[in-house]
């Protein structure tokens, strides 16, 4: 009988914070308590290590066995912890070697039948083990995940009883030889099947260099959708510090089958609009990262933008400044990181038709104020591009028009874009988009003819001092694409002119009679 000592992880957010798993086998009626904050599952261990322990011929000690998981201020939660618990036990009751056990990590969940089943967040797991200068011992279904974590000696396994035998020196276990994971190939259709539109895939093509935010505003049927699903097409590839970020969020979510189809992909999700607040930026009693994480370093796309809650749309505001979401609760808090790009569609006006040349639009000046109400001014203040996407004429759409040149492939626009990003990496160390109000002012500086227009059309469409940056940002990226040094009158022209909502705002909606009455008694 006596003590043993041996780690593991714990899960919170993105993280992974240590847990020392301290088993200690006494005297006394038999009996076996869990202390440290264990949640249900982890509760449940004994009962499930203790099958496990005779099924594999080892003796379950006969005293009182006690295990401590420190710290005992942390949750624990799961199956992960079947595996150190096991093994402390063994450690404890001196079956196994206990000097081994401090140069591992351990995770894993227990069958009865003494086998080792897959558990979730592995790579965070990973990441902190290579950092601790502790190899990691696994079930094989989660090595190919943690292999993605470079310098770290991988020791998958199959049984309890594998592990015990590399333990005492019988049968080393094989480690996972880390392959570095290629880029799999775009999944993104192209951007040559989008016909017209010049203005709106200049848009696309500018948003995609600087990751600015844009608003696609047009009729239905128009190529909205297409446009944006065609963005992730034309993105800079994933560094691999980016792909990591990525693959760690999609850990933590249980979505780790879709790491290796994915890796070196920028995530593109887009959800629907009746999905709720806690769906889009996380939550739960055990936070889950939502929609905006798991579009981490990529798009999200929010089609029909008008048609999702308000109250929904709001919580979009923080995320899109600091680049992160805090999820609070009682008993447990998380962050997760969310430096998505967003990308939006919406009609015009409640029947989509508004300004058609068709005239098929009825709507009243207060339907279309009401319509576009939904969204908030800050919420489209966050807003770097607003984008018109009009109805084309058949003989566009059939490719007849005479001299129609042919539509440029995502390939070719992306070397552009990937040519003017490397432009803003190399004087920033990040995208336009990201730059702070330092960084603004040396990199954005204008010219005498540049700060009279930009006073005129601050005066002339009242924008605030955040549109006011918004619109220095992507005349930079512009200037980036033209490989010029300094913004020109041009670039800041045609800057200006992406903020469509602010030139076109709506008046406010007219109170009905009764309303008036009432305000003027």
């Amino acid at each position: 009988m006596g003590l043993s000592v041996l780690y593991s992880r714990a899960r919170v957010g993105i993280q992974a914070p240590p847990v020392t798993v301290e088993v200690h086998a006494g005297v006394g009626l038999p009996s076996l308590s869990i202390v440290g904050l264990p949640e249900m599952a982890v509760r449940e261990s004994k009962d499930r290590v203790r099958g496990a322990l005779a099924n594999s011929c080892f003796d379950f000690p006969a005293g009182r066995v006690t295990i401590n998981l420190a710290p005992a201020d942390l949750p624990k939660e799961g199956g992960r912890f079947d595996l150190p618990i096991a093994l402390g036990i063994l450690g404890a009751s001196g079956q196994i070697a206990a000097e081994p056990l401090t140069r591992h990590e351990f995770l894993g969940e227990l069958a009865l039948s003494g086998e080792l089943r897959p558990v979730d967040a592995v790579l965070p797991a990973a990441l902190a083990a290579r950092a601790a200068g502790r190899a990691l011992i696994l079930p094989r279904s989660n090595a190919a995940e943690a292999a993605l974590v470079n310098g770290l000696e991988i020791l998958p396994a199959d049984a309890l009883l594998d592990v015990c035998e590399h333990l005492n020196g019988l049968r080393a276990l094989t480690a996972h030889q880390y392959v570095e994971a290629s880029a799999t190939a775009p999944t993104a259709p192209d951007l040559s099947e989008v016909r017209g539109q010049p203005q709106a895939k200049r848009a696309l093509e500018i948003a995609a260099t600087g990751a600015h935010s844009l608003l696609l505003l047009g009729p239905p049927g128009t190529g909205k959708s297409m446009l944006a699903s065609r963005l992730p097409g034309i993105l800079p590839g994933l560094s691999e510090a980016e792909a990591v970020e990525v693959a760690a969020v999609h850990s933590v979510s249980r979505h780790s089958s879709e790491i290796a189809l994915s890796w070196r992909q920028r995530p593109f999700r887009s959800p629907h609009h009746t999905a709720s607040a806690i769906a889009l930026v996380g939550g739960g009693a055990n936070p889950r990262p939502g929609e905006i994480s798991l579009a981490h370093h990529g798009v999200l796309f929010l089609d029909e933008l008008p048609e999702f809650d308000r109250r929904v749309l709001e919580v979009l505001r923080e995320p899109l400044e600091s680049g992160q979401i805090l999820i609070s609760r009682a008993a447990r808090s998380a962050e997760f990181p969310a430096r998505f790009q967003l990308i939006a569609a919406m009609n015009p006006c409640p029947c989509g038709y508004l300004g058609d040349p068709s005239g098929r639009c009825r709507c009243t000046q207060e339907q279309v104020s009401r319509y576009r109400a939904r969204l908030s001014g800050p919420l489209l203040d966050r807003i770097d591009l607003y984008v018109e996407v009009p109805r084309l004429p058949a003989e566009q759409l059939q490719g007849a028009e005479p001299g129609q040149t042919t539509a440029e492939s995502s390939a070719t626009v992306k070397q552009r874009v990937e040519a003017a990003r490397a432009l803003a990496i190399a004087r920033a160390g990040k995208p336009n988009a990201a730059l702070q109000p330092k960084e603004i002012e040396r990199d954005c500086a204008l010219s005498d003819d540049g700060r009279r227009l930009m006073q005129q059309a601050m005066q002339q469409l009242a924008l605030s001092a955040r549109a006011y940056h918004r619109i220095l940002k992507v005349a930079r990226t512009i200037a980036d694409l033209a490989h010029r040094e300094r913004i020109s009158v041009a670039d800041l022209g045609e800057a200006i002119g992406y903020r469509k909502l602010d030139r076109e705002a709506p008046p406010a909606p007219s109170l009905p009679p009764a309303r008036r009455q009432r305000g003027q008694d």
